[in-house]
């Protein structure tokens, strides 16, 4: 972003001006005005030029807000649900019950760290065999009681290690797919941040796929895209402008249904706004998806995936 330095700069000296301001008893707010305006000024002025690996940044920010986040600001009665069953829990992903309005949901998503000790807990939201079993332990449980579910997926992909591929992470992300496919409730997908691979896959099969603006979705990290096709990982940005991994590129594409618009800088400039949009595309659609019977809503979702990557040639 053209002027990502010059922000976090006058950022720095806003919070500065504010401590000072305290600390000392002087009011400064003309002096804090001033610059804050000058700095949402250089926001609105790269807002309107950002290209795909711009968004890439973004969705990687580390204050973006990560699913706890937002259960936390959406919904109210979250009682998170641990363990697949089979062997462990993983923190990489957190689910569990709740209330959004009154409504009964069921939410999972990929949880990110803030803190290198959080990361390593959270594996950096990438998730191994046992947290995609455990998303579909809650799946299956959503089901039984007719709850929807609400899925929020922001993960860079799923945990490539050799454990991993050793408890089976290729047939945990498959069994997901199709029986995802095959749910009888409502599913709304959500990518909040990163959208990566099949790791991101493993919660997007859904009747409705939504956006954040600066979200990304893509069967590749644009580095891991450059290091293959030009053998340098440094042609990452040009990687993603060609990967089409953008809400506005995937909307026109039909992956997606709708992008959420986000505060001019990011969703991590306003919590609570962005909280409260989701809420609201969510609510919106669970009221659209209630009114379809089982078949109806399953043969819906299954004829949306068929259609993706369709095309049609003309002979001349």
């Amino acid at each position: 972003m053209k002027f990502s330095k010059e922000i976090q700069e006058l950022e720095i000296k806003i919070l500065e001006l504010k401590n000072f301001s305290k600390e000392k008893g002087i009011d400064l707010t003309l002096d804090i005005n001033r610059l804050s305006q000058e700095r949402d000024k250089l926001i609105e002025e790269d807002h309107e030029n950002l290209t795909d690996w711009d968004r890439v940044s973004i969705a990687r920010h580390p204050e973006r807000p990560y699913t706890l986040d937002y259960i936390k600001n959406m919904t109210v009665d979250f009682i998170e649900l641990h363990g697949d069953r089979l062997s462990k829990d993983d923190p990489a992903i957190v689910g569990g019950l709740c209330k959004i309005d009154g409504k009964k949901v069921m939410v999972i998503g990929h949880q990110k760290g803030r803190s290198i000790e959080e990361n390593i807990y959270r594996n950096f939201g990438m998730a191994s065999p046992e947290g995609y079993r455990k998303a579909l332990r809650l799946f299956k449980m959503a089901e039984r009681f007719s709850i929807p579910i609400v899925n929020l997926i922001d993960t860079p992909g799923a945990y490539p290690g050799i454990e991993a591929e050793k408890h089976g992470q290729g047939e945990a992300i498959a069994r997901n797919l199709m029986e995802m496919a095959g749910l009888k409730v409502p599913v709304i997908s959500v990518v909040i941040g990163e959208g990566g691979s099949g790791g991101a896959l493993a919660l997007g099969v859904a009747d409705k796929i939504f956006m954040l603006e600066n979200a990304v979705y893509s069967v590749i990290s644009p580095e891991g895209c450059a290091a293959i096709l030009y053998k340098d990982a440094s042609k990452a940005p040009e990687a993603a402008n060609n990967l089409k991994i953008s809400g506005s590129s995937l909307l026109g594409l039909g992956v997606i249904d709708g992008i959420i618009k986000e505060p001019i800088g990011g969703a991590h400039r306003d919590y609570k706004c962005v909280a409260n949009d989701l809420k609201n595309v969510i609510l919106s659609s669970l009221s659209e998806l209630s009114k379809l019977d089982v078949d109806t809503l399953v043969k819906n979702r299954y004829n949306k995936f068929r259609r993706m990557g369709s095309f049609v040639e003309n002979i001349l």
